[in-house]
């Protein structure tokens, strides 16, 4: 028997393996019939307690809010992290060889003109309206640093302002940082935001400091992603 034939067998029972005991976890999968008690909790307390229609971003910029500071940390080191690691190297024939110089095809090049507000106002959207329907700072900055990005591919020879963008972010995270603490002394704890008036739900200003805190989060998620574009890009 050879070492292929032994690699090959024991792949084989490695797959036989996985495949049993998903097929075991499929068939103990018990559909649940109504909300469990954590579920059923957030969606009676979100519309109560914050006037927010919108239970996802109740939990998320309310209830679990500290969880998503620590996941925009997390995108924050990324950006940062990025820059020493692609930064060019010391290479003369690299230095000499030029940024290309050419931009995108016309039909890239003159649809980005028509797209490109299309794309900011329906971030902006997402990100104003997400404590009323499906969406939120995280989603709205995205879709605002894909536009970002289409302005990259579109002007192949055109940079961003990395510095610009950074001090944005960071600016950004600070008053980010500002409202929890105003959470913290005016209501029930840090990011809580209460401290503001809950208005009356539905409505576009409801929510106590939940649709400026998403506002704050879609400036931070856009910049950041647009700072992680440009650095591999670069």
């Amino acid at each position: 028997m050879t070492g292929r034939t032994v690699h090959l067998g024991l792949s084989a029972l490695a797959l036989a393996g996985l495949a049993f005991a998903f097929s075991r976890l499929v068939g103990a999968h018990v559909e649940p019939t109504a909300l469990g008690q954590l579920a059923a909790g957030y969606i009676r307390l979100s519309p109560e307690e914050l006037s927010v229609p919108n239970v996802v971003t109740g939990i998320l910029l309310a209830y679990r809010s500290f969880d998503t500071l620590g996941e925009v940390a997390v995108l924050y080191m990324v950006a940062a992290s990025l820059g020493p690691l692609l930064q060019p190297m010391d290479n003369p024939v690299a230095s000499e060889t030029p940024r290309l110089s050419e931009n995108a095809g016309e039909i890239i090049h003159s649809g980005h003109f028509a797209l490109l507000p299309l794309i900011g106002v329906f971030g902006a959207y997402v990100i104003l309206f997400g404590h009323l329907s499906a969406g939120g700072g995280f989603q709205g900055g995205a879709i605002i640093a894909t536009g970002i990005e289409f302005y990259m591919i579109a002007r192949v020879a055109s940079a961003i302002n990395v510095k610009a963008f950074s001090a944005l972010e960071s600016g950004v995270g600070v008053l980010f940082v500002a409202v929890g603490v105003f959470g913290l002394v005016f209501a029930g704890g840090f990011l809580d935001p209460r401290f503001l008036p809950a208005g009356e739900l539905g409505h576009f200003v409801s929510g106590g400091a939940i649709p400026l805190v998403s506002l704050l989060l879609g400036i931070k998620v856009a910049a950041e992603l647009s700072v992680v574009l440009e650095r591999f890009r670069g």
